[in-house]
């Protein structure tokens, strides 16, 4: 069946910097919204536009046909489902589950099969793209599951995203989303540097970057959080503990296939170093200032 406005409540699990975005494109398109989050004031604008508030995933989950979940770290995804008030346990049969989490691939196999045993569907479907992305509804949205599970959350799903793929059995959106924060990692590295070098050039780092930006250099990063990295803005689109979080999640996925990743441990390490340094609730990139720490 195609989920659509007319005949799809949906609830949204985690109303933090991404998620409160997420749904209110929802509610936007028409969706009546359910909404639940630990610390109620950060759905209180989502509640002002129409969204009914709960104290719990357990009485959210029999209300709704979807449930997507935008949570932070893999303990929170395994309550969320899994718990004694947990969605799982009391989502009808036939709704479908949709985790937008960056989380643990394993994790969502285990969601996918505990899911299945109720008639419930589901889907892993992290994203990238950042605050930003999903303040103007253009997420790359990577879903792991089976094709009747993503075919139904399509219609859903669009209204966040633009680049929807459907990238295999559970799991596989979460290994997708690893090698999208592999390659961010690195290149993280690569655009603190350039900018620090830039500085020590005693050149001015915006012109610098107006030529490299748009050449082979050329990232979301670079074009995105440069800039915030030149004006000394390191608000969080996506948060340093959810980053050191995604790449030790990678790491050990990569441990499991006998993969050495260096630049990915290099990364962490760096990220680690941010976080004692008292950053870890700021922008990934604040990793700036650990080079700033070198002069």
């Amino acid at each position: 069946m195609e989920r659509t406005a007319e005949n799809t409540v949906i609830g949204f699990i985690g109303t933090g910097v991404m998620g409160k975005s997420m749904a209110g494109h929802l509610m936007s398109k028409g969706y009546k919204l359910h909404v639940y989050s630990r610390t109620k004031e950060k759905a209180e604008s989502l509640v002002a536009q129409g969204a009914s508030w709960h104290s719990s995933p357990a009485a959210l989950a029999p209300l709704c046909d979807v449930i997507i979940t935008m949570v932070g770290y893999p303990r929170d995804v395994e309550e969320v489902y899994l718990g004694d008030q947990g969605v799982i346990p009391f989502a009808k049969q036939g709704a479908l589950v949709i985790d937008m989490t960056t989380s643990s691939p394993s994790l969502a196999k285990r969601i996918e099969e505990e899911a299945s045993k109720r008639g419930i569907w589901a889907l892993d479907a992290p994203v990238s793209g950042g605050d930003i992305g999903a303040r103007e509804a253009r997420l790359s949205i990577m879903a792991g599951g089976s094709k009747e599970a993503f075919e139904q959350a399509v219609p859903v799903l669009e209204a966040m995203g633009t680049q929807i793929v459907h990238q295999g059995p559970a799991g596989s959106g979460q290994f997708t989303k690893m090698c999208n924060q592999i390659a961010i990692a690195s290149n993280m590295m690569g655009v603190c540097e350039a900018l620090i070098y830039a500085e020590k050039a005693g050149l001015d780092p915006s012109t610098v970057l107006k030529s490299i930006q748009s050449g082979a250099a050329g990232s979301f990063s670079l074009s995105n959080l440069a800039p915030r990295v030149i004006n000394g803005d390191y608000a969080p689109g996506f948060y340093v503990k959810h980053f050191i979080k995604d790449m030790q999640i990678a790491l050990d996925s990569a441990k499991e296939m006998n993969l050495d990743l260096p630049g990915l441990s290099l990364a962490l390490s760096l990220y680690e170093r941010l976080a004692r340094m008292g950053e870890e609730d700021s922008g990934t990139q604040a990793l700036f200032k650990v080079y700033l720490q070198q002069q």
